[in-house]
């Protein structure tokens, strides 16, 4: 396919393809990871060419799920001005998820997205993430799995953009010297058709992608024979959810909860004082707060179909529950059922929005 050759750094790269969009006024905005003081990264929309210096789009961070902030920004109707969206490939599918379920609106929206390596937990902006960008890059050429990235991403095997209009090619390449942008959709060559720079032939690395998918199915089934959740049970699951202090944060965190309101967070899920004491009189003791459990696998059912595996669950828990990889078990089994990889078609409905008469048919009542 066509591609854009640009002899820069890829940040540099998609810096300057943005600079050219703004220049012949094919977009109004960006919205992009930036860097917003010395350790802080944070999801930013820009309408100031100038303040485009302020991006890192590669930067191996995810303080939010994009998806669910784009979300946010058209819900209630879409943006008029073109803009170009510059995010990874599992908060792309998180927003084409929450378009099926009416939650955003795509028009007018530029998708520039690149062949991800994963990112580390929140936590180290603290330390501040600079200071583990060169093994990071190292491993992005060498396509091994750094260890200390967040569990999602050393397990995700959805990890190329196939849904992006503009893909930039990372995985298995000496990023140092030049950048490849795949120009992927119509869209995207619309978007580019007058942009001066090099046009080449190119494509995705596909024997290295693959090796890498490889060896991520690998720590997967590590990761899960680990977790050992077949011997859960109610004991098991009341001892794991235990620690949950009813925060909600993995909740609010997750792109695809998307309930306006959550049944936990109504009245109908508080325990009044006479429910209490039934409870007190029949058990002696109660737990509080209470359902925990009940919360996280009632949420388990509810998300587990579109679970884009981006890990912000576990990424925002205080407690640090596994959440990501107790859904993400879960999870796969479901969608595999339905041959279903949440946002990986627009057009792909979401199996429990569907009604199939023949579907299971090896299933007796």
């Amino acid at each position: 396919m066509k591609a854009l050759k640009i002899s820069k750094l890829p940040d540099d790269a998609i810096r300057e393809l943005l600079l050219s969009l703004f220049e012949r006024k094919k977009i109004g905005g960006v919205f992009a990871l930036a860097k917003t003081n010395t350790h802080n990264y944070a999801y930013a929309l820009i309408t100031n060419k100038e303040l485009l210096k302020n991006i890192t789009p590669t930067i191996p961070l995810m303080p939010a799920n994009a998806g669910k902030l784009l979300s946010r920004l058209t819900m209630i109707e879409p943006v008029s001005t073109p803009i170009a969206v510059v995010v990874r490939p599992c908060e792309l599918r998180a927003l084409f998820e929450l378009v099926k379920l009416e939650q955003a609106k795509l028009d007018n929206l530029l998708f520039v997205s690149f062949t991800c390596s994963g990112v580390y937990p929140t936590r180290f902006m603290i330390d501040g993430i600079e200071n583990k960008l060169k093994a990071y890059w190292e491993n992005i050429r060498t396509g091994q799995i750094l260890q200390d990235l967040r569990e999602s991403c050393r397990i995700c095997e959805n990890f190329v953009p196939d849904n992006a209009d503009i893909i930039l090619t990372l995985m298995g390449k000496d990023n140092s010297n030049e950048s490849i942008l795949l120009i992927k959709t119509e869209k995207g060559k619309n978007f580019l058709e007058d942009k001066s720079g090099q046009l080449i032939e190119a494509d995705l690395e596909l024997k290295k992608i693959e090796n890498m998918r490889s060896k991520r199915i690998d720590e997967k089934k590590r990761v899960f024979a680990d977790l050992k959740t077949e011997d859960f049970g109610i004991k098991g699951l009341t001892e794991i959810f235990g620690r949950c202090i009813n925060c909600h944060a993995c909740s609010k965190a997750c792109p695809v909860c998307y309930c306006k309101l959550c049944y936990f967070e109504s009245s109908e899920s508080e325990y009044s004082s006479s429910t209490l004491e039934k409870e007190l009189n029949k058990r002696g003791a109660v737990r509080l707060p209470t359902d925990t459990v009940f919360y996280h696998v009632g949420r388990l059912i509810h998300v587990g179909i579109t679970c884009v595996g981006c890990g912000m669950c576990s990424d925002a828990c205080p407690t640090s529950i596994p959440v990501f990889t107790i859904f993400n078990k879960t999870a796969e089994h479901v969608q595999q059922l339905f041959d279903y990889i949440p946002g990986r078609k627009i057009d792909e409905q979401i199996p429990l929005s569907t009604f199939n008469k023949k579907e299971f048919e090896e299933v007796e009542d």
